[in-house]
């Protein structure tokens, strides 16, 4: 058994999203990305992947192949990898998403930022 505390994961810098990862194992990988306000993660793609995403903190707004829809702590969103995906933190407050990342596309994924 391995156990952690997430608000040790949680950094944030400002102007930009950090990654922190939590645990790695062969191709599935578990981080917590934290976005100061008006952060946001870039349009991509996990080929391949399912991404799971629960917001630990804060709120934003997640769009998936053009379409936008608001999250708040507690949502739980899940995008498969073929889909576009976006975040982008609300102007309030810092948010963070605890992210399960399965069949990860390639060890890029699976690094701190």
């Amino acid at each position: 058994m391995e156990k952690v505390n997430l608000s040790q994961y949680q950094e944030y810098q400002d102007n930009k999203f950090t990654k922190r990862i939590v645990f790695k194992e062969e191709d599935n990988v578990i981080f917590v990305l934290n976005f100061t306000p008006g952060a946001e993660l870039p349009t991509h793609k996990h080929p391949g992947a399912n991404v799971y995403i629960l917001v630990l903190e804060g709120a934003g707004s997640v769009t998936c192949n053009g379409q936008e829809s608001a999250v708040t702590k507690g949502d739980i969103v899940h995008v498969v990898g073929d889909e576009d995906f976006s975040y982008r933190s609300g102007e309030d407050s810092n948010s963070s998403l605890y992210v399960v990342l399965t069949k990860i596309p390639n060890e890029n994924y699976a690094k701190n930022l």
